[in-house]
């Protein structure tokens, strides 16, 4: 069951990914972004990482779809682009070049990562929220520092940059 579930939400995200690259109205491709993230959404679930899927549709399909939309509206797009242009060949080719990497890799080497302290009967019997919390307080607390200081001077360029001048 859990197979065809996984079967599913990668048929999907495959699908709507696709429709975000090549569907002309920019609205309609925001829209197959929101079904892509929210399916990725239902993989974290798969996966047991339930704080992960509820972040995932938090911030990514709610706030992040949200902002660009926005820019969308804010910037007037109504114009609609072509589905290709004149680099369709080169763009293909690529695509193909990039394909056969991948299976090549896959098929030389298994890809795995270095293993990590916390196992699944660990963080079963932790949670998920603490376990990332811990692991993120403890030995990723500089790299967290150093994003939300970059968020912080983006927040505040931004303002700048939309203020208007007082006369």
């Amino acid at each position: 069951m859990l197979n065809l579930l996984f079967f599913y939400f990668a048929a999907v995200i495959v699908i709507s990914a696709l429709f975000v690259i090549i569907k002309r109205n920019a609205f309609h491709s925001a829209i197959a972004l929101l079904v892509t993230l929210i399916h990725i959404a239902g993989i974290f679930v798969l996966l047991n990482s339930e704080f992960l899927a509820a972040v995932q549709i938090l911030v990514y399909a709610g706030a992040i779809l949200v902002m660009i939309i926005f820019v969308l509206m804010f910037l007037n797009v109504t114009q609609r682009y072509r589905m290709f242009n004149r680099q369709k060949f080169i763009a293909f080719l690529m695509g193909i070049i990039l394909v056969g990497e991948v299976l090549y890799i896959i098929s030389v080497s298994a890809i795995k990562g270095p293993k990590g302290g916390f196992n699944i009967a660990k963080i079963m019997s932790e949670g998920n929220t603490q376990a990332i919390g811990r692991i993120l307080y403890t030995e990723y607390l500089f790299p967290f520092e150093v994003a939300s200081l970059i968020l912080l001077v983006a927040m505040i360029g931004a303002i700048v940059l939309a203020k208007k001048e007082l006369q």
